[in-house]
């Protein structure tokens, strides 16, 4: 006997704001009449905090700071042992999103490697024991609510030599001659808007073979006892390919990936930060990187 169950929310698009209700139906469909031992829903939000391998020594100092934390722990009964009729059961459900213990508060939807934050619904079909248990969830999306903008975005300008890099003076003579100059519009960027800027190449001893702007996040994982800090590639993108003809302005261009990326967080067990990396790849395959700390945020 083949019974389908499905989810499905009021709200097309899955994206909800804390203190609404998230609503919608549990829809149930059988050729035949089904004999349940109860129909229940359960609606979970939780912050999974997992530690990279290279940080594995300091497990113990940070034991209790990756454990998952609970935002949204909901049960309902939604019917109770009996029978369905053939064809199609629509049974209506609604929560309230609102966290009622600490941290208070619903954080962004993140997908990240160290640091997942991430909201379910799971309904349940309970069978006899003779009988298949069915069960079904359906992930949705918590936003924070959009701000005021901010009044004015102040520009970044950066310039990449050899003097400007970290390296020893015996280090900077072996360095090909080089200069970049270039501007960010702000390295306070809204996560729906693109991040924006311009560069060019001033003169360089050494043919370019690209230049790319890649996308860092960084997650930290513990408290005062130890923590684990791990940067991770997001997204890389070219913005040049081969020898770029001198004093010419490059535009860069990059729109934040969903969901891989959220507003920046700070919080006592953990953090989701992210930089922007310059990479500049010269003909000989010397590398030069430039870092810029960027703060995200979701404005208007």
């Amino acid at each position: 006997m083949s019974i389908n169950l499905d989810i499905r929310l009021r709200r097309a698009n899955k994206i909800y704001y804390e203190g609404e209700t998230i609503s919608g139906v549990v829809q149930i469909s059988s050729p035949t009449e089904v004999k349940h031992e109860g129909i229940i829903l359960a609606l979970e939000g939780l912050v999974n905090l997992t530690i990279s391998n290279k940080n594995v020594g300091i497990f113990e100092a940070l034991y209790n700071s990756v454990k998952p934390i609970t935002l949204l722990n909901q049960y309902s009964d939604l019917a109770p042992s009996g029978k369905l009729p053939p064809g199609v059961t629509e049974i209506p459900f609604e929560f309230p999103l609102i966290c009622p213990k600490e941290p208070r508060v619903l954080y962004e939807t993140y997908h990240g490697v160290f640091v997942n934050i991430t909201y379910l619904l799971k309904a349940e079909i309970k069978r006899s024991f003779l009988s298949k248990t069915v069960t079904k969830s359906q992930q949705f999306i918590i936003q924070y609510r959009s701000n005021q903008p901010n009044e004015k975005k102040s520009e970044v300008s950066f310039s990449i030599s050899p003097e400007t890099l970290q390296k020893t003076a015996k280090e900077r003579i072996a360095i090909p001659r080089f200069l970049i100059t270039g501007v960010l519009d702000s390295t306070e960027c809204c996560v729906t808007q693109p991040f924006t800027g311009s560069l060019s190449i001033h003169y360089t001893e050494v043919p370019i073979k690209s230049i790319e702007i890649q996308l860092v996040r960084v997650e930290t994982c513990g408290c005062a006892e130890g923590y684990a800090r791990d940067a991770t590639e997001i997204q890389n993108i070219q913005i040049a390919d081969g020898n770029v003809c001198p004093k010419v302005s490059i535009p860069i261009y990059m729109t934040f990936p969903r969901l891989f990326t959220c507003p920046t967080l700070i919080t006592k067990n953990f953090k989701v930060e992210f930089e922007i990396n310059l990479v500049v790849i010269f003909g000989d395959d010397y590398l030069v990187t430039e870092n810029f700390q960027i703060v995200l945020n979701r404005s208007s």
